[in-house]
């Protein structure tokens, strides 16, 4: 007999189509639209179900914004190759809409100048935190707790610290981070190397930590889930009570092991907190860039977190940073 080996196949459950909850006595389709149906394809990564979705008031206001966004972004990148289709395919990783000028500071500038880019940032401002509040609302209405809500607010907290709290702090725009691929990935570079190399942060330090920590924590909970799944362990709310079966079989794997072991609530806590602190630590690392430390090279030798050279090489052979910066060039 060929062993089932879920490693490779999933079984897809299909029966009526789930409209979800009504606790308000109306309708059960009176907010939500689409005709669900299922996928064989979508059932492979998760729920084979397709639709219904209930966007409401907010969830039309922010994928009204969004595409506004989209749009101005898409047009503004399009008109800087002549409006040619094949050059905007052909180079579309290496276009940008960049932030206004630093002379403008603050002050809304023209359209071709930064303008655009403020205006589309705006409707992406207003996008991301309609869908944040649109998660709290369904939340709210299937009486779940408010945990999705929190770990979307802390990735929001990066996201506004990169494009509005820390160019608010500098008195400038310009030190927003641009739209585009290639743009975008070399701000980061740029913004590393003009402030004494962003790796001597200690809250960007943090954050690879809790990045890292994150990928390992998921990764043993869905190898130790699916390790079990022949025995129930998918549906680990029954398992939490059950004896013998997949959840003691999980916890002793990692109690033998390593001598101590998660719970079913546990490991998804963990998993929580290390994801969140992500892009918390990592935004309040950002913010303190340039506004509290100028360069964390630097900062680290003065507390004693990188080394003081002697002189024998790196920068100090050449007499100061300035003068090895030079050389560089």
């Amino acid at each position: 007999m060929i062993e089932y080996q879920n490693i490779f196949t999933q079984v897809q459950v299909q029966g009526t189509p789930e409209w979800g909850l009504d606790d308000s006595g109306g309708r059960l389709s009176e907010e939500r639209c689409g005709k669900p149906f299922f996928s064989k394809l979508f059932g492979w990564f998760g729920n084979a179900q397709i639709g219904p979705i209930n966007l409401g008031m907010l969830g039309l206001v922010s994928l009204a914004s969004g595409l506004l966004w989209f749009f101005i972004v898409g047009l503004n990148m399009l008109a800087q190759v002549g409006w040619s289709i094949p050059e905007f395919l052909r180079q579309g990783f290496w276009l940008a809409l960049e932030p206004p000028s630093p002379e403008y500071g603050l002050q809304i500038p023209p359209l071709n100048d930064g303008g655009w880019y403020i205006i589309s940032s705006f409707f992406l401002l207003v996008s991301v935190l309609a869908w944040w509040a649109r998660s709290y609302q369904l939340a709210a209405s299937h009486k779940m707790g408010k945990h999705v809500f929190w770990a979307f607010g802390s990735a929001i907290w990066l996201f506004l610290v990169l494009g509005l709290f820390r160019p608010v702090l500098m008195g400038s725009w310009s030190e927003a981070v641009p739209y585009g691929i290639f743009p975008h990935l070399d701000w980061t570079t740029a913004f590393s190397i003009r402030y004494g190399n962003l790796y001597y942060n200690p809250f960007h330090c943090l954050s690879i930590v809790f990045l890292y920590g994150s990928v390992l924590l998921f990764a043993m909970h869905g190898a130790t889930i699916l390790a079990v799944s022949r025995f129930g362990g998918d549906r680990e709310l029954e398992q939490i009570v059950d004896r013998g079966t997949a959840s003691e079989r999980a916890a002793l794997f990692w109690r033998w092991t390593m001598g101590f072991n998660a719970t079913m609530e546990g490991i998804h806590r963990w998993a929580w907190w290390f994801a969140v602190l992500t892009p918390i630590t990592g935004g309040i690392g950002i913010l303190l860039t340039g506004t509290v430390v100028d360069n964390w090279f630097i900062w680290a030798q003065e507390h004693n977190f990188a080394p003081m050279y002697d002189g024998s090489y790196g920068y100090e052979a050449y007499g100061t940073y300035d003068a090895f910066i030079g050389q560089g060039e």
